[in-house]
């Protein structure tokens, strides 16, 4: 199955995914922008590269391993991905933090590269991030329009809010030391896999039917 960290820049998603793998038997990691990171890179870019990494889950899944992927690619777009419907299971979680830790984080990591603007627009993204892992219906156009072409919107464009397959967990990593949030990414990989195995997980195989 395919295991989804999604969210934000400096919300701690690649160390929780290295960190959480380490413990667990049986899982790949890796991290959506490992391969580098085109200039210009729009949503064109990252809707091959989500399914090329859905592809990859498959490659795995064939040999009886997960893969657990962070990166800001998320639930609408994992769904969308081509291959998507091919894989045994999907799950997502949104590793969020406060705006201020952002902000700050930001600016702590990458000195001098983002301008006041910039910051605003991640922090921008990162709230679209919360709505949509929430209400499938808002504002999708920021994630459709000017896609890729091969992307299949329409498997959850008449989803709704109540809808089950439609779930993302939501993991807020402020103020909390990251060993509790490695443990808590633990649990719901364990989580996952549990209701996986006894044919309770939301998006498993036959989902877009």
């Amino acid at each position: 199955m395919l295991l989804k960290l999604t969210g934000s820049s400096c919300a701690g998603k690649t160390t929780l995914a290295y960190a959480a793998a380490a413990r667990i038997g049986k899982i790949a990691v890796h991290d959506f922008d490992e391969l580098g990171v085109p200039e210009g890179a729009d949503r064109h870019w990252r809707h091959r590269m989500t399914e090329m990494w859905v592809r990859r889950a498959l490659e795995y899944q064939d040999r009886g391993i997960d893969l657990l992927l962070s990166g800001q690619s998320l639930l609408g777009e994992v769904l969308a991905a081509p291959s998507a419907p091919l894989l045994d299971g999907i799950a997502v979680c949104l590793v969020d933090v406060a705006d201020p830790v952002r902000r700050a984080r930001l600016a702590e990591r990458d000195v001098g590269r983002w301008d006041s603007q910039a910051i605003d627009a991640f922090l921008g993204w990162a709230e679209w991030h919360r709505k949509h892992a929430v209400d499938p219906s808002h504002r999708p156009d920021v994630i459709i329009d000017d896609s890729w072409p091969e992307m299949v919107w329409s498997r959850w464009a008449g989803w709704n809010t109540g809808d089950l397959r439609w779930r993302t967990h939501l993991l807020d990593t402020t103020d909390r030391p990251i060993t509790d949030s490695v443990d808590q990414v633990e649990q719901w990989i364990n989580e996952q896999r549990g209701v996986h195995r006894v044919g309770q997980l939301p998006l498993s195989r036959g989902w877009a039917s």
